[in-house]
């Protein structure tokens, strides 16, 4: 069996940095997984994010959720989604203002691509990501959970 790889994209953009992924599951089912932040630490390829800490059980715009975190230190955020359009988009975001956006595209009844971009632009704490070299991290991060995310959706019911 061959590793599962998903694909790093140029953009174009600096500040906006994606990967995408083809997953054989209905797009429904997928947006599931990533509006339940509950999940969010099982599709995790960061390996920062520890837990779902508070808020709904399913997202949707304009909703807040805490997440308890560690990337270095551990700590506790406030995220707010966005972005949504059921089955096709959600993005949040949290002080800092980038964004982390899953757009889902239906290619058959079970085959959705997945993009996960993690956007930079509308940050004003540009030297706080220079300093972590937050862009290729954020970049190689959204690869490994879109591999994690098809895992997760392909072997669950």
């Amino acid at each position: 069996m061959s590793e599962i790889r998903s694909e790093i994209i140029d953009t174009g953009i600096p500040k906006l940095k994606s990967a995408r992924i083809v997953i054989d599951a209905p797009a429904a089912k997928i947006f599931e997984i990533i509006a339940s932040p509950a999940l969010h630490p099982k599709i995790d390829g960061s390996n920062s994010v520890k837990g779902f800490n508070w808020g709904p059980e399913r997202l949707s715009l304009g909703a807040k959720f805490g997440m308890r975190m560690k990337l270095g230190i551990r700590y506790k955020i406030t995220n707010v989604v966005v972005e949504f359009k059921e089955n096709e988009l959600i993005g949040w975001r949290h002080l800092g203002r980038w964004v982390w956006r899953y757009e889902l595209k239906k290619l058959s009844a079970n085959q959705t691509e997945v993009t996960e971009s993690f956007d930079g632009r509308p940050s004003p704490f540009q030297w706080w990501l220079k300093a972590r070299e937050a862009y290729p991290f954020t970049e190689k991060a959204a690869a490994k959970t879109l591999v994690r995310l098809k895992k997760h959706a392909e072997n669950s019911n």
